[in-house]
């Protein structure tokens, strides 16, 4: 099978890295890279990302002052990257070192849905951009990081494909994620009770959408699988399209941060239907708890700098409720910045498990459409 082999030791990956020059890393967190980010951070070397796309053009600034940088993603998150790669390394000829964790691949069916698509095409990808690549083992470790170095000293950007889960842990541990205030799974839950007869909601990929299935699943729930950083902007063209509905996105912080431009997107479109809840744990909890960004970036501010009505920061569940009873009595849109702390339970299966995708966007617009055909003969 492609992509077959024994573990790669984490500790073996980043001295191989580093005996070539490449002792700094950047990037957005993955399950397959949580021992590389964990070994790089313990000693001070990796810069996390908010997206992809800034991981490596910060890549590519640090090789212009001398520095080698590896760049660290998931390849759901090629999309991101892809611009700065055509439009910045390729025509700059700065070439970059990527490790590509791969979802939906060798065998697409035996991956979440989402993966499906990109586990079949990110290699064709590469490919059709002209980009050297080649598989990652355990067993190619050594001959694939000199033939990268034979493509970055030749002016060109090089891609080591590493097959899912295939690197051990680092011996050591990851910062802790925030301590105190509510979990995702309570803050879902009390979402889930709040929410009146109708109202739809929105919950971000990873654990978040997980607990709104577990705490209460219904037609007008639309749970995100892939497209980090997007359920907002979803979110708000729903909340536009259909503004006789209360529409609820439930985020998380290293999402929101991903595309942190939708706030202003929602800023300037004022949808009064939309409430806006981010739970800030200070990390990426499904990935192995590597943390964000957001310990010194108040995203609540940020929200009500980009002209959201209200926004609001809470540590408690009853202050949760409090504020989500306030923003149904007044026009949106609404940002609620929850305060969390790390989830310690057992993390439900995710939705997809038990519904199809297309089905899932099928009953929202099933529940919808009806509602809004009776609002435009009103």
């Amino acid at each position: 099978m492609a992509g077959a082999g024994s573990m790669i030791d984490c500790c073996d990956l980043i001295a191989g890295l580093a005996a070539r020059g490449w002792n700094q890393g950047s990037g957005v967190p993955c399950s397959t890279f949580a021992g590389p980010i964990a070994h790089l951070s313990a000693s001070g070397h990796y810069r996390a990302a908010a997206n992809e796309g800034l991981a490596l053009s910060g890549a590519v600034g640090a090789r212009l002052a001398g520095r080698r940088e590896a760049v660290f993603l998931q390849n759901s998150g090629l999309g991101n990257l892809i611009n700065p790669l055509t439009s910045l390394c390729q025509p700059y000829a700065v070439p970059v070192l990527a490790l590509v964790s791969m979802r939906g691949w060798p065998d697409p069916g035996a991956d979440e849905p989402q993966h499906a698509l990109m586990g079949q095409t990110t290699e064709t990808i590469l490919s059709a951009l002209g980009i050297w690549h080649t598989v990652l083992t355990a067993e190619s470790l050594d001959p694939a990081l000199d033939r990268a170095e034979q493509m970055i000293s030749s002016g060109r950007s090089a891609f080591l494909l590493v097959p899912h889960r295939s690197i051990s842990q680092h011996p050591g541990t990851m910062p802790a994620l925030r301590t105190g205030g509510p979990d995702t799974a309570e803050v879902t839950s009390a979402v889930a009770d709040a929410c009146p007869p109708g109202t739809a909601v929105f919950a971000t990929t990873g654990y978040t959408s997980r607990y709104l299935h577990d705490a209460l699943d219904r037609p007008e729930n639309f749970y995100m699988q892939g497209s980090m950083g997007h359920v907002s902007s979803l979110a708000l063209g729903y909340a536009d399209a259909a503004p006789e509905k209360t529409v609820i996105v439930l985020d998380g912080d290293g999402a929101a941060l991903m595309h942190l431009g939708a706030l202003s997107t929602i800023g300037a479109a004022q949808p009064a239907n939309l409430v806006h809840v981010v739970i800030d744990n200070g990390g990426y909890e499904s990935t192995g708890s590597q943390q964000s960004t957001s310990g010194t970036t108040d995203l609540a501010a940020v929200a009500k700098a980009c002209g959201y009505r209200a926004a609001s920061t809470v540590d408690s569940v009853q202050a949760l409720q409090q504020q989500l009873a306030s923003a149904a009595a007044a026009p949106g849109p609404h940002f609620i910045l929850v305060r969390a702390g790390r989830t310690v339970r057992q993390t439900p299966q995710r939705a997809g498990a038990s519904l199809s995708l297309p089905h899932i966007a099928a009953r929202l617009q099933d529940a919808t459409l009806p509602a809004a055909a009776a609002a435009s003969h009103a």
